[in-house]
C-alpha cells in the first residue's frame, strides 16, 4: 500500500510515517521506483506506535521496544529487560494517573453536591427577593 492510503487507514500524517521510518521505527519496502511499499501488518505496527506516543513515550525509548518486543514487532525474537521495565515503570506512571484523576474526580463531585445544595438552601430567598 501507498503511504497515503497508510496515512489515510492509521489518521497518522504522511510527515509522521517518513519521520518514524527516518528513526527507525518502520521499514516499509522499497519498490524499484523508491517508493515505499506498506504491507498489511504495518497498519497494526503504526497504531502500536501511536498508542506508546499516547502514553508518553519518547521516539528513543519506543525504538528499544521496536527493537526488542516480538508480541509488536514479530521479525525479533528478543524481549529486552529495558522494554520490560519501560512497560513496568509506565504501568506505574499509568496507575499514578489514574488515581490522581479518581481525586479530581472526587473533589468535583464534591463540589457540584455542595453548589446544588446552595443553590437549593438559596433558590427560596432568591425568588422571594425577585417577587418583591
Amino acid at each position: 500500500m501507498k503511504i497515503s492510503e497508510l496515512s489515510q487507514e492509521t489518521g497518522v500524517s504522511m510527515r509522521s510515517l517518513r519521520y518514524y521510518e527516518e528513526k527507525g521505527l518502520i521499514h516499509p519496502k522499497r519498490l524499484e521506483n523508491g517508493y515505499r511499499d506498506y504491507d498489511e501488518s504495518m497498519l497494526e505496527q503504526i497504531k502500536t506506535i501511536q498508542l506508546y506516543f499516547n502514553l508518553g513515550l519518547s521516539t528513543v525509548e519506543i525504538k528499544e521496544i521496536v527493537d526488542c518486543d516480538p508480541f509488536v514487532f514479530p521479525y525479533e525474537q528478543l524481549i529486552c529487560d529495558e522494554v520490560m521495565e519501560l512497560y513496568q515503570n509506565k504501568l506505574l506512571d499509568v496507575e499514578r494517573q489514574i488515581n490522581t484523576l479518581k481525586e479530581v474526580k472526587s473533589r468535583l463531585q464534591n463540589r457540584i453536591e455542595k453548589v446544588e445544595e446552595l443553590r437549593v438552601s438559596t433558590n427560596g430567598s432568591k425568588a422571594h427577593d425577585k417577587t418583591e
